[in-house]
This record gives structure tokens, C-alpha cells and sequence, in this order.
């Protein structure tokens, strides 16, 4: 186990020098990346736009994604159902494209009341969910799909859920990424202004947790194989407890952020 403390000003940012603290296992050491918020599109929806029409329910042809756009937050459950359905009280549009299928919650006109709620919607199990929210937090329990989750001011919260060899990619700016029994072969998180918080059930290929301010902490199952670790932090302590691994190992890990702590620990 190895352990950093650096509890001291940040220097003064030179953008061709690593950060002060950083360290680095498994891998050179090499100036990290700027820490945007991860890289998935979070746009301003167009609520109730041209060609969509309104109604509870929808089925998901086979290949097909699940998009749910909003200016507010969504809760998504997995189902034994064959069909999407929105709770009863929340407006809903829906449009298609190809074999996927749009739902767009608005926050607009008569459904302006709706803003900042989370609506639940319920999904077949094994749906592949894109989610684009804006003010409010998104939450996904029991969806063993592909996921593809951004908001911009609020958290992002999984549990139990992704699948063994899907990538899920988890995103927020302003809130802080949490996810609990995660399944995956790829994990991206990340965000600003909060913590990256992730326990898997699996033992991804590649995960990378970044932020800005606050703590990103991942903890593997049990007796996970060797990781390449690279883990850098300017205010902050790091912490690493896998076993040591060359920087060819076939499993990676990547956890950057400047004011808070890098973990990473076995079940």
C-alpha cells in the first residue's frame, strides 16, 4: 500500500509540468490532461419539438436506445415489462429515430411545474439508456444496458446496474458521481465540482475517474487482477492498495483531480 500526503497551496499552473503531488504507478510519469467534465454531450433540450408526439408508453425495438431528454432531473428503474412507461402526473413526448426511441420530459408551458422533479420511468431490464438532464440529478437502479448518463447542475446515482461488457459513461459538472454495483467492461466518470465515487461488480478494462474539486475513490471486487495505476492529486493524499503491476498490464486505471484524494482498494 502506498500513501501520499500533499496538503499545501497549489503552484502556480504551468501547463507543461505535472501537477506538484502527482504520482503515478505502473506508467512514466507524464503531465496529466486539463480536468474537463467528462466528455459526453449534455445539451439543451428542445422540449416537445417537431414530430413528437405524446403518450405513456413505447416499446424499444431489438438494438434499439432509450434517449430521455429534460430540463430537469429522471429516476429509471429496470422492469420485467416489455415497454418504457412513464409514471402517471409527469408529461411526456415521444419521438423516433431509426430503432431508437426519444423521450422528452418538458419544462415548459403547462408542464413548467415539472421542473426540477424527477419523474419515474420504467424501463425493460436490459435497455440501453442515453439520459441528457440539465437542473436536476439523474438516478438509474436495475438497467443492465449500456449506459450513458449527463447532467449539469445535480448528481448522477447508479445502482445496480450496467452489464459485464458494456461501457457506461456516467457525467455531471456541478454534483458528484456515485455508482454501486456497477457492471462494466469500460467506466468513464466524471465532473467538476464534486466527488466520483464508484464500487464495481466487475473488474473493468479501463476506467478513468476525473474532477476538479473533491475526491475520486473507486473500490474493485475482490482479488481484482493487476491494474496499471495512474493517480495524481495537487491538494490531496493518494492511496492505492491493488498490487503492483507493469505498465503493459492488459487493466487500467486513471484517477486525476486537484483539490481531493485519489483511492483505489479491493472489496
Amino acid at each position: 500500500m502506498r500513501r501520499t500526503d500533499a496538503h499545501r497551496p497549489a503552484p502556480p499552473v504551468r501547463p507543461a509540468a505535472p501537477p506538484a503531488a502527482a504520482r503515478w504507478y505502473g506508467t512514466p510519469a507524464r503531465p496529466p490532461l486539463v480536468l474537463p467534465v467528462l466528455v459526453l454531450s449534455v445539451a439543451v433540450v428542445a422540449c416537445g419539438g417537431s414530430g413528437a408526439a405524446p403518450g405513456k408508453a413505447r416499446g424499444i425495438p431489438g438494438g434499439g436506445r432509450l434517449v430521455v431528454t429534460t430540463e430537469g432531473g429522471v429516476r429509471i428503474v429496470g422492469t420485467d415489462t416489455a415497454d418504457v412507461r412513464v409514471a402517471d402526473g409527469a408529461a411526456a413526448r415521444w419521438s423516433t429515430d431509426g430503432k431508437d426511441r426519444t423521450l422528452d420530459l418538458p419544462c415548459a408551458g403547462a408542464a413548467r411545474e415539472d421542473c426540477g422533479r424527477m419523474p419515474l420511468v420504467r424501463v425493460p431490464r436490459g435497455t440501453a439508456v442515453t439520459v441528457e438532464a440539465r437542473n436536476a440529478g439523474v438516478e438509474v437502479t436495475d438497467v443492465r444496458g449500456p449506459l450513458r448518463l449527463g447532467t449539469v447542475n445535480g448528481d448522477v446515482v447508479v445502482r445496480d446496474a450496467g452489464g459485464a461488457h458494456g461501457l457506461q459513461r456516467l457525467a455531471t459538472r456541478n454534483g458528484s458521481v456515485r455508482a454501486t454495483g456497477l457492471a462494466a467492461r469500460r467506466v468513464e466518470a466524471g465532473t467538476v465540482n464534486g466527488d466520483v465515487d464508484l464500487r464495481t461488480t466487475t473488474s473493468p478494462v479501463r476506467l478513468s475517474g476525473t474532477t476538479r474539486n473533491g475526491s475520486v475513490r473507486v473500490t474493485l471486487p475482490e482479488n481484482p487482477p493487476p491494474y496499471a495505476v495512474r493517480a495524481t492529486t495537487v491538494n490531496g493524499r493518494t492511496v492505492n492498495d491493488l498490487p503492483d503491476a507493469s505498465a503493459t498490464s492488459d487493466h487500467r486505471l486513471t484517477l486525476r483531480t486537484v483539490n481531493g484524494d485519489t483511492e483505489v482498494h479491493p472489496g
